[in-house]
């Protein structure tokens, strides 16, 4: 009975690091694209968003930092823009009861995100 007892515990000990893991990296991530969302917004007001903020050279920059991202900054009515932070992510949405996700998709401004996609969005001011 003991070695069942302590058989099922390291599982669960082996399970809640696995999940650890996961979600560490997750958020380095997200991290990341805030990052590179903040970095995106300070540059933009600086220069004219029509100057090269969504270039190639953002492009690069983001896909060094984020795996598979992608970056724009879309300009809105006022004198507001977003930058967003797009990338690839898996997931974990568990219907526990008819239309009630723990895990809900993320905001991302007024852009619908398609499934197993990630975004950070900050909005300013030019």
């Amino acid at each position: 009975m003991a070695v069942a007892v302590t058989a099922v515990t390291a599982l669960g000990l082996v399970a809640t690091q696995l999940w650890m893991t996961r979600h560490a990296g997750a958020t380095a991530t997200r991290e990341r694209a805030a990052f590179v969302a903040d970095s995106l917004v300070e540059a933009s007001r600086v220069s004219a968003l029509a100057t090269g903020t969504d270039s190639g050279v953002w492009k690069t920059r983001v896909a060094s930092m984020v795996p598979r991202g992608d970056t724009s900054v879309v300009a809105q009515a006022g004198g507001l823009a977003t930058a967003r932070v797009t990338w690839p992510a898996v997931r974990e949405t568990q219907d526990v009861a008819p239309g009630n996700l723990i895990d809900l998709p993320d905001f991302c401004g007024d852009a619908a995100l398609p499934v197993g996609t990630a975004c950070v969005a900050i909005a300013f001011s030019k």
